[in-house]
C-alpha cells in the first residue's frame, strides 16, 4: 500500500507493507518501481512516517525512528547500512564507503548501489558526494540533493 505526501521538494510516494516502510520515492526518481507495484493508495496507516518526514523537512528532526525494510542485493544493503551511519549534516564519499567495505566494491559499484536506494531521505544517500566534495548524481535530482544538504546545514546552525 502507498500514500502520497506533498512536500516543498515534490510529492513523496511512501510505500509500506504490514511491518515496515519499504519505499520512499521522489517523482521521476531513477529506478523508481512501476506504480502498480506500490499496491493500493490509502491515506491511513502512514501517520508516523509522514509526521517524521514533515518534522525533518521543517528542520525539527535530525534522525528517523521508523521500521525500514530496504529490498536489494546483499551488496546494496551493505552500502545502505553504511549510509545510515553518516551523521546528520555531514557527508561522505563513494570512495570512503568503498574503503569501509574493504574495497569489496569499488567506488563506481558503491555509486550504483547508492542510486538504487529505495528509501530516499530515510536512508540518507543525499549525504554521499564525489571525492572532491562536488555533488554527483542523485536519484531524486541534484537540486533536491542540494536542498537536503542545505536543510541539514541550516538545521545544525539554527539557534535553539
Amino acid at each position: 500500500m502507498h500514500t502520497i505526501l506533498p512536500t516543498r521538494l515534490g510529492e513523496l510516494t511512501i510505500v509500506r507493507n504490514e511491518e515496515a516502510i519499504v519505499g520512499l520515492y521522489f517523482p521521476h526518481q531513477w529506478y523508481r518501481p512501476d506504480p502498480s507495484m506500490f499496491g493500493p493508495r490509502v491515506d491511513t496507516g502512514f501517520d508516523e512516517v509522514t509526521t517524521q518526514l514533515e518534522e525533518y523537512l521543517a528542520g525539527e528532526r535530525t534522525d528517523f525512528d521508523l521500521p525500514l525494510e530496504a529490498h536489494g542485493s546483499e551488496a546494496q544493503r551493505r552500502v545502505w547500512r553504511l549510509i545510515t551511519e553518516v551523521p546528520f549534516g555531514r557527508t561522505t564519499t563513494y570512495g570512503d564507503l568503498a574503503r569501509r567495505l574493504d574495497y569489496d566494491l569499488d567506488p563506481q559499484q558503491v555509486g550504483a548501489a547508492v542510486g538504487r536506494n529505495p528509501l530516499c531521505i530515510l536512508i540518507p544517500c543525499h549525504r554521499v558526494v564525489g571525492r572532491d566534495g562536488k555533488l554527483t548524481g542523485y536519484a531524486g535530482g541534484l537540486r533536491r540533493k542540494q536542498a537536503l544538504l542545505d536543510l541539514e546545514q541550516l538545521t545544525l546552525w539554527t539557534p535553539v
